[in-house]
């Protein structure tokens, strides 16, 4: 009897430890970076799922926009609570001051998905990197 318990409690392992971590929730967010109206390339580009007290935020996918500025980043993380993701931006539009210039950009809830696969895309639309931004820190170990 005791090789069947030890089987079922292989098989049962999985599936309790995943109950224990939460659910698997995903976003995904897309957008276009532009200095000064013209597209800010190779900027850094953090997707987080944010977390308040001593939870450190989860990173959900990260990159860096392209030649048109452009970015689109997907990714999912395990939570007890519905996720709040935001995107991080690491740029140096019209700064010369040392490391980078970081603004957070929440997504809305209603584009959080349950599962791995995001089912909509939030857009963030054309962001002018060049002004100053509510809430704007400096990051140097991004």
């Amino acid at each position: 009897m005791q090789p069947n318990l030890i089987a079922l409690v292989c098989l049962l392992l999985p599936s309790l430890a995943d109950g224990l971590v939460g659910f698997t929730q995903s976003s995904a967010v897309k957008g276009v970076l532009m200095c000064n109206d013209k597209p800010a390339k190779n900027v850094k580009v953090k997707l987080y799922d944010n977390d308040s007290g001593p939870d450190l935020d989860d990173l959900m996918d990260s990159g860096k926009t392209d030649a048109d500025g452009r970015f689109s980043l997907a990714g999912h993380v395990d939570e007890f609570t519905t996720i709040d993701p935001k995107i991080n931006v690491y740029h140096d539009c019209d700064d010369w001051l040392p490391c980078q210039r970081r603004i957070s950009i929440y997504v809305p809830s209603k584009y959080v998905t349950k599962g791995s696969t995001p089912d909509k895309t939030y857009d963030a639309g054309v962001i002018q990197l060049a002004g100053k931004f509510s809430g704007e820190t400096r990051d140097c170990l991004n």
